[in-house]
């Protein structure tokens, strides 16, 4: 059997390091201008909704550093519900911080995890990664249907 460069690199990277089921997503520095994308090989393995709230960040992220050509307003209301949206508004009011990130900064980079599905909706877990090394998890609900970001809150305890 013959194997193609692409094919065969994906081949030598699953070999390596194992099935991957979560994106190894670089979100990029400050300095830089757009965030990595994840590798064909990675972005083949995520859910849908694992792609959705990939695409959220990296947008949210882009915008709340002023990069983007959207506010992080703006990005929210593309890809959340309203009432996620008010909800979020009530936690960055009582928390003094970005109700997304849950945090006074931005992360670095993330990691996506399908968590599973029912009801209609798919969790996926972020794992958020700032350069000290810290990380933090926010779970994501998603609507299967559209795709649309229902919720978003600290791991259950």
């Amino acid at each position: 059997m013959r194997l193609c460069a692409t094919t065969a690199a994906a081949t030598a990277l699953l070999v390596t390091a194992g099935p991957l089921t979560a994106s190894a997503v670089a979100a990029g520095t400050a300095d830089t201008a757009a965030p990595p994308v994840a590798p064909a090989a990675v972005q083949a393995q995520q859910s849908r909704a694992e792609v959705r709230v990939d695409a959220f960040l990296r947008d949210y992220r882009q915008a709340t550093l002023h990069k983007g050509k959207q506010t992080p307003a703006q990005v929210r209301a593309k890809y959340l519900t309203p009432e996620l949206n008010k909800r979020l508004d009530a936690w960055a009011d009582l928390h003094d911080a970005d109700p997304v990130f849950r945090a006074q900064n931005v992360p670095d980079s993330w990691t996506t995890r399908y968590e599973g599905s029912g009801m209609g909706h798919t969790t996926v877990v972020v794992t958020e990664r700032w350069g000290s090394g810290a990380t933090q998890d926010v779970w994501y609900q998603v609507r299967l249907d559209s795709l649309v970001i229902s919720d978003l809150q600290d791991p259950p305890k």
